[in-house]
């Protein structure tokens, strides 16, 4: 009867590739065809072996960029699934602005089965989403860092807390904002609860889309003085900007 039923779900409400609208043989999967989703620019090397800018020659080594040379970090490694342009872009709006929170779980799985370069999820102990201002998140239901977070720990077993990092400051969107203006716009607008459950943690920050950093880097910043004892970072898409 399930399969039946199934069968029938499939021929009146087949699933869609999100981006061109082709049916897909199954459910469950990810949310694009064939075609589609070999149009998403994954990132592999070469690549900063530190804030996981991709570079454009196939042929270059991997090779610390020169933001990464020259400003302090307070994030260790971070990695992104993919560049933030057409499909991924359009993907993540369906999700985040369109309350596709099913299209979401489908992209926090692709994160999740991902394989990064020099990068593995389980070598960290926490999983941190990073947080919405409570205002925000009331004005969309719901924390678009959470769902794709909340993907990741089920399908590697490490722990995920929502709760732990705070969005103390209801800060401007840093949509639009230069590098410059960013880092100052986020500053000092995080907080931790319970220290107790951050001291000595390894953390990893998971966020929709790296666009400078600045967001990550604050909140890892705010982590360290916290006590944990190091800090990652993840994301759906990385908008590529020109490396040094």
């Amino acid at each position: 009867m399930t399969a039946v039923l199934t069968a029938l779900a499939d021929l009146l409400f087949p699933t869609l590739c999100l981006s061109c609208g082709e049916v897909l043989p199954e459910r469950g999967g990810h949310p694009f065809c064939t075609d589609c989703f070999d149009g998403i620019r994954f990132i592999t090397a070469p690549l900063c072996p530190v804030c996981g800018i991709p570079y454009p020659v196939e042929e270059s080594p991997d090779h610390v960029c020169g933001d990464c040379l020259m400003k302090k970090r307070h994030i260790g490694t971070a990695r992104s699934l993919g560049v933030y342009e057409s499909i991924l872009h359009d993907a993540i709006h369906a999700f985040k602005y369109g309350g596709n929170l099913t299209l979401g779980e489908q992209l926090g799985r692709l994160m999740a089965e991902h394989n990064y370069p020099s990068f593995r999820i389980r070598d960290y102990s926490l999983i941190l989403p990073v947080p919405l201002h409570p205002r925000r998140l009331r004005q969309r239901g719901f924390n678009q860092s959470v769902i794709l977070a909340r993907e990741i720990s089920r399908q590697h077993g490490v722990d995920m807390d929502f709760r732990a990092l705070r969005r103390i400051v209801d800060t401007e969107s840093q949509a639009g904002l230069k590098k410059e203006e960013r880092r100052s716009n986020i500053r000092q607008a995080f907080s931790i609860t319970g220290p107790e459950r951050l001291r000595g943690q390894k953390i990893l920050l998971v966020d929709d889309v790296y666009t400078t950093g600045s967001t990550l880097a604050e909140c890892a910043k705010t982590l360290l003085k916290g006590g944990a004892a190091a800090v990652g970072a993840l994301t759906l898409a990385r908008a590529v900007q020109e490396p040094s």
